[in-house]
């Protein structure tokens, strides 16, 4: 009861302090660092520039105030000599818990302040797509938690050092570690966590319950280490030592330290969110197991059933076999990480199995023992929760399972059968997946997937067909419209977040231009299905991809802020013009990203394809003054510019302005001085039919396997030109 009412008179203390006000006023506006100095979260979305650097933006600044703060209370006693006064008026421990309980309650109702002072800010940058949940668990995770652990870190340096100076210097080199060494360890960036991307238009669960994991996991670490430190606190005279040993004769308080520790421990070895992949990614050791010689498969069934709310996965897969080799055999499958394996039956008894430690490519292998029977039904019922490639770590958020977006690609849908050969059907597969009814499933590739019935429970399971040993189905609250173009029917289908978004830009009209000018220009697209093609837009991936009959469009190329890149269009429409012309120059036609600097690109080609159809659309005049006017404005700059005049001196700046100014130059020589290129080869070649019959030719190639990319070169060569003929300047 006494320390109850001294927590309530420090806590009021504290709320009388300016240097309370101060850090508090400083952890207010800290969010504007997010939005201009420190933005970790490097993807396009309008919910990671507007919501995700501002929040760990707010929650590492709020962190490293709070836990200065902390120290600056902790040593006021100290700084005014009254240290022996107050220790005999209220004990030493006692005083350490209080003080440490009302400062974490200070930096939590700070970071309640800033997260209700942005809110108004964050609806009107973010638009649209802006989420009241999304916004709630970002503030609370990102930053809330961030500013406790600032609080316990720089008071446990505190009481072991009893020290202002060099508490100082150990908080500081604490958060320095997390920023700069720490930052590739998603588990140990405890100022800063592992953000990449926040998607606007589907959920974000997978990465809340990861960040929020590595918090409480911190939390626990630093709870321990804590009360460590307030068993040194000194007593009676005693140095820590003596302290501790005196306060430890309660054991509890001990034993409250060693669990707290063990828990944090428990937790960082344990955590389910990330694989054991080999990090040396050119091994190939599931790639060279022996196919069996006498065992084929005849087909495979899959039913599947996604837990929406824990996002975990259980299914049931069946093979089934033809054995003429008259023995037991063994049978290799690939195995998403995290999912166990429940039973094994071969024509309904229990088969042997194991399932290896070893991990490769976010798989691991399980291997089953097939009976000599000459018919074999394997059945094998699996499920957990889908860890994601330690290799990509620090960019979760693809294995999201939730009522708004799912991904199962490959051994995520189904065991990955990798030893066995298909009959002459080739590994036909029937799949069944149980969604919420909202939720659209679509197989990516030809197949279509229809409902084969409607669940009491609120779900409807789907039905496809398809062939192969892995697959992939995309499933969410998608909207669907279907456009005729280029001699084929698009299915396009984009989240309903999104919507408002995809109207305003006029989203429909601009897939059909694309598609009627650059099939009718450059040739249809290999991956189209020869009817039909679908484009789904995926939850942010840092990409797309495309397969036969189905190609995928990243969220992030979609979002309002780069919907209003002027670069890429004059208008809305125009961007998303460019964006789905990178379905012809980008994945149609691979360009080799190994040199960013360099102004050939899948850009150069885009942009100019985008100022054509701009051209065919709106006329001469206006290409003219939308797209030309501005490269050459934009060019004449680059090559006025001094670190372009004298590139010597751009190596002498520090890296982080090093790169940023490379990155700003190869820009302008991308998406600028390359069009413009493209553009005097044209004059050069003999106009635009000429280029357009030179590109098809480049479009329609036959690929060397072993460098698929379009180079400059080849570029150069289609056209009898040479690099010197296309100088500018």
């Amino acid at each position: 009861m006494k320390s109850l009412r001294l927590f309530i008179l420090e806590l009021g203390r504290l709320l009388r302090g300016r240097m309370t006000w101060l850090a508090a006023a400083l952890t207010l506006v800290s969010p504007a660092a997010g939005l201009i100095l420190y933005t970790p979260a490097s993807a396009e979305t309008m919910l990671s520039v507007y919501l995700a650097n501002p929040a760990i933006a707010a929650g590492a600044v709020g962190a490293v105030l709070f836990g200065l703060l902390t120290i600056y209370e902790f040593d006021r006693p100290t700084r005014s000599r009254v240290e022996m006064l107050t220790g005999a008026a209220v004990s030493p421990l006692t005083s350490a818990l209080v003080q440490t309980g009302a400062l974490i309650c200070v930096s939590l109702l700070a970071a309640l302040l800033t997260a209700l002072l942005w809110l108004p800010i964050s609806m009107a940058l973010i638009g649209e797509v802006f989420d009241f949940s999304d916004y709630a668990l970002a503030y609370l995770i990102f930053t809330a938690l961030a500013l406790p652990l600032g609080v316990l870190a720089s008071a446990s340096a505190y009481q072991f050092t009893r020290r202002a100076d060099l508490s100082v210097v150990l908080f500081a080199a604490f958060a320095a570690a997390s920023l700069t060494v720490w930052r590739y360890n998603w588990q140990l960036c405890w100022l800063n966590p592992c953000v990449w991307a926040l998607s606007d238009d589907f959920s974000n669960y997978r990465i809340f319950r990861s960040a929020a994991y590595m918090r409480l996991t911190w939390l626990a670490v630093l709870a321990g280490v804590w009360t460590l430190s307030w068993l040194c606190v000194r007593q009676y005279g005693k140095g820590p030592v003596g302290s501790f040993a005196r306060h430890a004769r309660r054991p509890l308080r001990c034993a409250a330290a060693l669990l707290l520790l063990a828990c944090s421990v428990l937790a960082y070895t344990a955590q389910p969110f990330i694989d054991n992949s080999n990090p040396d990614e050119t091994a190939m050791t599931f790639f060279e197991i022996p196919y069996l010689e006498d065992v084929v498969c005849t087909g495979r069934s899959a039913e599947v059933f996604p837990n929406t709310s824990s996002g975990t996965v259980q299914g049931t897969a069946t093979f089934n076999f033809k054995n003429s080799s008259g023995s037991e055999q063994t049978a290799a499958f690939g195995v998403l990480p995290g999912y166990e394996i429940r039973s094994v039956k071969a024509n309904g008894n229990d088969a042997g199995y194991t399932l290896s430690d070893y991990q490769e490519y976010n798989e691991a292998l399980l291997e089953v023992t097939l009976p000599a029977e000459e018919e074999i039904v394997l059945t094998i019922e699996y499920g957990g929760f889908p860890r994601e490639n330690r290799n990509t770590s620090i960019m979760q958020g693809g294995k999201e399972i939730s009522s708004e977006y799912i991904c199962l690609e490959n051994a995520a849908l189904s065991p990955r059968l990798m030893n066995v050969l298909p009959d002459d059907n080739m590994y036909p597969a029937v799949i069944e997946v149980t969604l919420p009814e909202n939720m659209t499933a679509i197989p990516f590739g030809s197949s279509d997937a229809e409902i084969v019935s409607m669940n009491p429970d609120g779900t409807a399971t789907w039905h496809y067909e398809d062939n192969g040993t892995g697959g992939i189905l995309y499933a969410g609250d998608y909207v669907c419209e279907v456009i005729e173009a280029g001699g084929i029917t698009i299915e396009f289908y984009y989240g309903r977040r999104h919507q408002a978004v995809m109207e305003a830009a006029g989203a429909a009209d601009a897939v059909r231009a694309v598609v009627d000018y650059c099939t009718e220009h450059y040739g249809p697209l290999s991956f189209g299905s020869g009817e039909t093609l679908k484009l789904i837009q995926s939850r942010v991936t840092g990409g797309g991809y495309a397969t036969n009959g189905a190609s995928l469009l990243d969220e992030a190329d979609f979002t309002a802020a780069n919907l209003g890149d002027t670069d890429k269009g004059a208008a809305a429409g125009e961007v998303m013009i460019h964006e789905l012309v990178h379905q012809w120059w980008g994945l149609g036609n691979m360009f080799d990203s190994t040199d960013a600097t360099d102004a050939w690109s899948a850009e150069g080609l885009t942009v100019y394809t985008t100022y054509r159809i701009v051209k065919a659309l709106y006329g001469e005049d206006y290409a003219r003054e939308h797209y030309i006017e501005q490269w050459r404005s934009a060019v004449e700059d680059y090559y006025l510019n001094f670190y372009v005049r004298n590139p010597d001196y751009l190596s002498t700046l520090p890296e982080n302005e090093r790169l940023t100014i490379s990155n700003s130059l190869a820009y302008v020589r991308q998406y600028c001085e390359m069009p413009l290129k493209i553009l005097r080869a044209e004059e050069l070649v003999g106009g635009e039919e000429a280029m357009d019959a030179i590109l098809a030719s480049l479009f329609t190639r036959e690929l060397d396997p072993m460098y698929p990319y379009l180079t400059y070169q080849d570029f150069l060569d289609a056209c009898s030109l040479t690099k010197e003929e296309l100088e500018l300047a």
